[in-house]
């Protein structure tokens, strides 16, 4: 799992880059977590309101700081298999 935070570096930015890590901490996930500072590249996420967390290059939240229970949720929900799906049985790795 890949985790991006977009932001200039606010206390904002900062702080739901603390979240997240705890939340991951928390949960056992083993994520690298990646801060994304430059404007052009956040804006080609479509993102115009910061902070913002890309999870596997998917934006799953923007302009908010999430806390610590709410990605913990996110995240669970993102590591999900799709239905009719196990991870370690499908080639597909579950994106099919």
């Amino acid at each position: 799992m890949n985790i991006k935070i977009l932001g200039a570096g606010c206390l904002n930015c900062q702080k739901l880059e603390q979240n997240t890590k705890q939340a991951l901490k928390e949960l056992g996930i083993d994520a690298d977590v990646e801060k994304v500072t430059g404007i052009q590249e956040i804006m080609g996420y479509g993102v115009v309101s910061t902070p913002a967390i890309v999870v596997d290059e998917t934006v799953v939240s923007y302009g908010l700081v999430l806390g610590t229970k709410d990605i913990k949720k996110m995240l669970l929900e993102k590591k999900k298999p799709m239905a009719g799906h196990s991870d370690k049985k499908c080639s597909c790795g579950g994106k099919c």
